[in-house]
């Protein structure tokens, strides 16, 4: 709410007279007109906008949908959730048909492609809500848009002044010209602008629709004559609040553009635009959805004031915005790493400490905005609030880290600057810049604050080109895989309904054919030479996939006992009916009635399968804490496969106690009841829901004593003693913040015991331990016999070493930059070259050293040079990048100490040459 913030108004004359003040009549004409919009506008807070936007569309028949995780489920295109639609593909494609075919959402969203924009623009965020409303196969133009113009002008709801508001259409799009006409639009606020056609590649496309707000001149950025001052142009005067598109065209692999099955409709509304509005707001910072932050960010830096100055305020902004990222992607599941979306969380996080820095907080700060971030966010996301100890405490650990690296960063920075007027030159180059921007997180902007310091500039061309190359390595990385995929309605019509009985039975006798597709065609009768069929039954015992669990397997039997086909997978068809894919040996028809039977034994060790699963994941949260949060599941008929999230490794002894904690449960007897109830008294019972799983009215509730309570639509066992055992078999991590657990049961872990148990007996044969308990003792024994021959081979390599230097250093060859030892030497490796390289170092013995040395026909080769020569330009990675690509291969490091690798022990020789020329140019 606004007014928990009562300092907001304030705030904003404060940023006023910042921008406005030494104009005199300018700056308070420009407040006259901002009072008057005090008056005539709605004050409403973010959550009121939010909630006025959702409970708007509820009353026309959509289903809210909830905020989904900014991690993507089951979407390989998306590093993030990005937009509204981003959750709502498998409707639009046609793969799912949903309960309610009207919905709307208020969902978070992630966008870093443009992040150096953040805090000096207006409106740029890397974290935004997108408001939206959609129509799968329903509603089209005819009431989308009256709607949209209900809910803008209406007093009842946002009650914007009609004539504020201009719309932009395609040229060709007429259908949408007349119904804005119809519904009182003035003609001269409708623009046509060719670029009004959303399209995203392969999949849904159409013609789109936004709507802008006129702020006033008083709010522009441009003159009002200026060629881009209209609704659609850069300036902020026009404000962009809605883009409502009209999806009726499937976009082909053949690049056509044929109508859609069932047309759509796609909205989206920037939550912090339009609060900007509500809060008569120049920009989206100073509305209470970024204030409460900039406000804690003053309180935290060393006397800086937000308004007081440009600069500074960037970084405020950068601060608020970030932290909201950070938070909400830590919090549904992602963590800090050096790859994919832990790499941006990362990046986030070390944008945040530099500009911390240079509003003097040089102490670890950004955890102390979590809590923060829960209150302002709290009406919609309760979950912020409930996980910011968790959250807070990877931030800390993740600050802590970087403020060592930002130290190393200044370290090179300064070594780089230094480099730089060593060698008379003015300008740094793009790619040491790129090197500090991407390595230590360093803005190029502070960069070149530090370099202008020292009197240089920065080569930001090289720079930008270095960023491009990376941009490039990030895109050729990403899945190409379809952004969404071509509508198909070969199930999506078909209403009939299918029961699954399986939970009680695994075999019935009169199962009727409701429909049949071949070859993407519905069809007959399916024949074996036309390849797998579809089939949809009117009852089944065969399970569908879903929730992790794999789909069941078995047999379809005609009337006369024979097999007529195998079914070798279940899915889900788009209205949920279970879709078999069947491999016949005989004709199978619609219509007739077959026996299907599932493959009992397979069944039930999977059922045991499912139910551990559920044993182990409130294991874990009891062991390991409760913000471990499922992250995905497989459960297979001869192992399980469990993975969640989790900061930082799993201990040996926590893992044994979480396996230790699950057979308890199975050796408890525990019975297991499942219970189908609506959705909220399933979460009064404390059921766990999945963040990835969409749940109806009516839900299932698996409950294991007093142990454990989900939500769940598989199979279970009746009691966990039929699960009889359970064993890990591996835990590791699998990518940023997740670990996966591999585990197996029954007759699976006994299996997995007795091959254990084999592979200690074979291994105290070679021992010679008479019994499998002295095994530790042997291999104790072996280990410190090891240890002893590997010191005495050391002090062997040592003493070959130093009778190698006497040879090896006697041999001083004189160049024009200095003297220079180059020797081939027979040693084990690098380790025992560098031993030469400290003795060479210590007795000052040249002011250059290089050595190769050939073993299994590789190469390894060092170089060292003197102090006093690094003064005098001459540096070892310069050096080793000349002479190593006469032995295949290529090193580097630092100016007094540099080695390489190689693949042609035969090109030594040339390469040791390679080194007197160098130092002879």
């Amino acid at each position: 709410m606004v007014n928990d913030y009562p300092s907001l108004q304030a705030k904003w004359y404060r940023v006023c007279l910042g921008v406005f003040v030494g104009n005199d009549g300018f700056y308070y004409s420009k407040m006259k007109v901002w009072m008057k919009l005090m008056k005539t506008l709605k004050q409403l807070s973010s959550s009121e906008v939010r909630q006025m936007f959702l409970e708007f569309f509820k009353e026309h028949g959509h289903k809210i949908e909830p905020s989904a995780p900014l991690v993507p489920v089951d979407d390989p295109t998306l590093l993030w959730i990005n937009s509204g639609v981003a959750t709502m593909k498998k409707y639009f494609d046609g793969s799912v048909v949903p309960d309610n075919p009207r919905l709307t959402s208020s969902q978070k969203s992630i966008r870093t492609n443009d992040i150096e924009n953040v805090g000096k623009t207006a409106r740029h965020h890397t974290l935004f809500e997108m408001l939206g409303n959609f129509s799968v196969g329903d509603y089209f133009k005819k009431e989308v848009i009256p709607w949209a113009w209900e809910l803008l002008t209406s007093d009842q709801w946002f009650g914007f002044e009609a004539d504020k508001l201009y719309i932009t259409v395609y040229p060709k799009d007429k259908e949408t010209r007349e119904i804005w006409e119809q519904i009182g639009i003035d003609p001269s606020h409708i623009i046509e602008d060719e670029d009004n056609f959303w399209d995203i590649g392969q999949g849904p496309s159409g013609p789109d629709s936004e709507i802008f707000y006129d702020r006033g001149q008083e709010m522009n950025n441009l003159p009002e004559d200026d060629p881009e001052s209209y609704p659609g142009g850069e300036n902020e005067r026009y404000l962009e609040i809605w883009n409502i598109v009209f999806s009726q065209f499937n976009h082909t692999p053949e690049d056509t553009y044929e109508p859609l099955p069932h047309k759509n409709i796609d909205t989206g509304m920037g939550l912090e635009r339009v609060v900007s509005i509500f809060q008569h707001a120049k920009t989206n910072f100073e509305t209470d959805l970024f204030l409460p932050l900039i406000e804690q960010t003053e309180t935290l830096s060393d006397n800086k004031k937000y308004g007081d100055n440009v600069l500074d305020d960037i970084s405020f902004k950068v601060i608020a915005d970030h932290i909201r990222a950070i938070t909400f992607a830590i919090g549904d599941g992602a963590l800090p790493s050096n790859v994919g979306r832990g790499y941006v969380i990362r990046r986030l996080i070390r944008r945040v400490v530099v500009n911390g820095k240079k509003l003097g907080i040089d102490e670890p700060f950004l955890f102390k905005m979590v809590t923060t971030v829960g209150r302002i966010m709290e009406s919609h996301y309760p979950e912020v609030l409930k996980n910011a100890d968790y959250i807070a405490s990877v931030i800390k650990s993740e600050e802590k880290r970087f403020n060592a690296t930002l130290n190393d960063g200044l370290a090179l920075l300064n070594a780089v600057i230094a480099e730089t007027k060593q060698a008379n030159q003015t300008q740094m180059s793009g790619k040491s810049a790129f090197k500090l921007y991407d390595t230590y997180g360093f803005p190029v902007e502070l960069t070149r604050e530090y370099a202008a310091d020292e009197g240089l500039t920065v080569d930001e061309a090289g720079f930008k080109d270095e960023m491009q190359q990376q941009q490039n390595r990030a895109r050729n990385a990403r899945n190409t895989d379809k952004s969404m995929g071509v509508q198909s309605d070969l199930w999506t019509d078909f209403k009939e309904t299918s029961e699954y009985v399986g939970y009680d039975e695994l075999k019935i006798n009169d199962a009727k054919v409701l429909a049949i597709a071949q070859k993407q065609t519905i069809v007959d009768v399916a024949r074996p030479n036309d390849g797998v069929a579809e089939v949809i039954f009117a009852q089944t015992p065969f399970y569908a996939e879903m929730g992790g669990q794999v789909a069941d397997t078995g047999l379809v039997i005609d009337n006369h006992g024979e097999t007529i086909g195998t079914v070798v997978d279940v899915q889900h068809a788009p209205n949920g009916q279970n879709l078999h894919s069947i491999k016949l040996t005989s004709t199978l028809k619609k219509g007739a009635r077959y026996q299907l039977i599932v493959d009992r034994s397979r069944h039930l060790k999977i059922e045991k399968n499912h139910t551990a699963t559920h044993i182990l994941d409130q294991a874990l949260r009891n062991i390991l804490g409760g913000h471990t949060q499922q992250a995905g599941s497989l459960v297979e008929a001869n192992y399980l496969r469990f993975d969640f999230n989790h900061f930082g490794s799993v201990t040996k002894d926590d893992l044994n106690k979480v396996e230790q904690m699950v057979n308890e449960q199975i050796w408890r007897e525990i019975p297991i009841k499942t219970v189908e109830t609506d959705l909220e008294s399933a979460k009064d019972m404390g059921a766990i829901a999945l963040f990835s799983e969409k749940y109806g009215d009516v839900v299932r509730v698996v409950k294991i004593g007093d142990f454990n309570t989900e939500f769940c639509g598989g199979d279970h066992v009746k009691n966990t003693n039929e699960i009889g055992l359970f064993k890990i078999v591996s835990e590791a991590g699998v990518g940023a913040g997740v670990r996966r657990i591999e585990a197996v049961t029954a007759s699976d872990a006994y299996q997995l015991l007795n091959q254990r148990e084999e592979l200690l007996t074979q291994t105290a044969a070679i021992l010679k331990a008479p019994q499998i308990k002295e095994v530790p003792h042997k291999v104790e024994g072996l280990q410190d016999e090891l240890k002893q021959l590997q010191r005495q081979n050391d002090s062997l390599q040592a003493k070959i070493a130093a009778q190698q230097a006497q040879d090896v250093f006697s041999n001083v060859q004189k160049t024009s930059k200095g003297t220079l030892i180059a020797e081939q030497v027979q040693v084990a490796g690098m380790d025992q070259m560098r031993q030469l390289a400290d003795s060479w170092r210590a007795k000052q013995l040249s002011d250059v050293l290089v050595l190769a040395t050939a073993n299994d026909d590789k190469v390894n080769m060092l170089v060292a040079v003197s102090d006093d020569k690094i003064k005098a330009g001459v540096k070892a990675g310069d050096i080793i990048k000349a002479i190593a690509p006469a032995v295949g291969g290529g090193g580097g490091g630092r100016p007094n100490l540099a080695q390489a690798g190689g693949k042609k022990p035969a090109g030594i020789g040339q390469a040791l040459k390679l080194a007197g020329q160098f130092l002879n140019e």
